[in-house]
């Protein structure tokens, strides 16, 4: 039998002209029958102890926890990170982080108004991000693990780079100045963070610290969402290793 051979449903669905659901169906009766309980393959690096790419897994992180959720299903969950539409580059960039962290699991892109939503699909994406719970993360305590912490360190400027990616940007200032008698206008250039959660916004400012990079924090009204980097050489700083979102 082709299915016990371990020839796919696709394939065999083309083979006889019937639906890919029929296959599926056949070969979960063939199971029941035989008797046999069906696991579904993967290839988590926390469930089946492989290696995997730690600087995409920090560049996800970030991206996660500035602009990304996890819907959770029956039978899976859903990894999404929304990007810009008008940002192919960093569109790529979300969905080849997903490939390099779990090969396995599918990929989409979901056309949204104004947006891409990037989703992977798996049961075990909580188990690389356990800060997933109920309600939004703005709401909820965020705590990274021991694990993602050792990552976080060993590659903090990816991590910065998702976030700057997810919920930041780079911005053209402005101010006056009074030269000679004359008013003169300058621009310079500016990061911000810009994220609802405490927790979010101190992971991003402890490891900004860490790589040398001076910040403050502005606030929108009453609520001091903005994490600012105005400082010429920080500025430099984030331009060698952040890269522009495209």
């Amino acid at each position: 039998m082709l299915l016990r051979r371990g020839v796919t449903n696709r394939v065999v669905a083309e083979h006889l002209g019937v639906p890919r659901g029929t296959i599926g169906w056949w070969r979960h009766e063939d199971r029941r029958h035989r008797g046999e309980t069906y696991f579904q393959p993967t290839d988590c690096p926390r469930c089946t102890g492989r290696e995997f790419d730690q600087r995409a897994y920090a560049y996800l992180l970030g991206l996660y926890l500035g602009d990304g959720h996890i819907i959770s299903k029956r039978k899976q969950h859903h990894l999404s990170i929304f990007c810009d539409a008008s940002r192919p580059g960093l569109i790529d960039a979300a969905e080849e982080a997903m490939h390099l962290v779990m090969h396995q699991p599918r990929v989409g892109r979901r056309l949204r108004q104004g947006c891409v939503e990037v989703k992977s699909y798996t049961w075990h994406w909580t188990c690389m991000f356990p800060q997933h719970g109920p309600g939004k993360k703005h709401e909820r305590r965020i705590v990274l693990d021991d694990w993602q912490q050792e990552i976080l360190d060993a590659h903090p400027w990816e991590f910065i780079r998702g976030l700057i990616h997810s919920d930041g940007c780079r911005t053209i200032n402005w101010t006056t100045r009074m030269v000679g008698g004359e008013r003169k206008r300058y621009e310079y250039p500016r990061y911000f963070f810009t994220n609802k959660s405490d927790d979010i916004r101190k992971l991003c400012t402890d490891t900004l610290t860490k790589v040398g990079v001076r910040w403050t924090i502005l606030a929108r009204g009453s609520d001091p969402f903005n994490v600012s980097i105005a400082r010429k050489e920080s500025v430099a700083l984030m331009d060698a290793h952040i890269g522009p979102k495209y």
